[in-house]
């Protein structure tokens, strides 16, 4: 796909980095919708459908952090993006932005050119995974990458791009024992910088929507999808 078939909604309520960040964008081609605040952002992200949003965290009338978990719970964007672009560089800031629902965590300032090579990764690993046609079976578990669905015993359930990613990366490998940092390495990639922890929120936000019995830990070392 190319950037001009992209959509991105940008939400902060600092005028200049809006137009800023607006003004970049559409220069690499992107279309691009900007709100002030988080509220007006879920109005314009419901009808826009963006691929990507940027979101900040201190905003008036919604913070970002309720912001992404309102855009999670809507099936039409369950395969958005969700980038928080924040000042906010405290660690539990970090947690619960993943926690709610995020993809990556960006901390201001970043250059401009900076943040268009983020983007673009990201776009780029989605063409590429949209060339993956596995679908995998595991005791009443269905997860089918083309269509980025999962069902448990003939029931849908949601899960943003992340979470969906890594269950399936841990499920296409049963049984191998996965440490954080390289499951940071393959679904967050080289060069998007999150915590280790950010992967243990992903996996209790996982194991809360299908069960424990899939993904296990071991202690010190990671994870690994379970075969009885």
């Amino acid at each position: 796909m190319s950037a001009s078939e992209y959509k991105i909604l940008v939400v902060d309520d600092e005028p200049d980095i809006l137009e800023l960040l607006k003004y970049n964008l559409s220069k690499e081609g992107y279309q691009v919708k900007t709100a002030l605040d988080g509220i007006r952002g879920v109005e314009i992200a419901k009808k826009f459908i963006p691929d990507l949003i940027l979101l900040d965290i201190m905003m008036p009338k919604q913070d970002g952090v309720e912001t992404c978990r309102q855009i999670r719970e809507l099936p039409e964007l369950t395969h958005t993006f969700v980038i928080f672009l924040t000042a906010r560089s405290e660690e539990y800031s970090e947690v619960a932005a993943f926690d709610s629902g995020a993809d990556d965590y960006i901390t201001k300032p970043i250059k401009p050119r900076a943040l268009m090579s983020r983007i673009q990764a990201y776009f780029r690993r989605e063409s590429k995974k949209q060339t993956d046609t596995d679908r995998i079976n595991f005791d009443g578990l269905e997860i089918d990458r083309t269509s980025y669905t999962l069902s448990r015993d003939g029931q849908i359930i949601s899960l943003p791009k992340k979470e969906f990613e890594l269950l399936y990366f841990l499920a296409q490998h049963p049984g191998k024992v996965f440490g954080r940092e390289e499951l940071l390495q393959n679904i967050w990639g080289t060069d998007v910088y999150v915590l280790a922890r950010t992967v243990d929120v992903h996996i209790r936000k996982v194991r809360e929507k299908i069960g424990d019995k899939y993904i296990s830990t071991v202690k010190g070392v990671g994870y690994k999808f379970e075969v009885s």
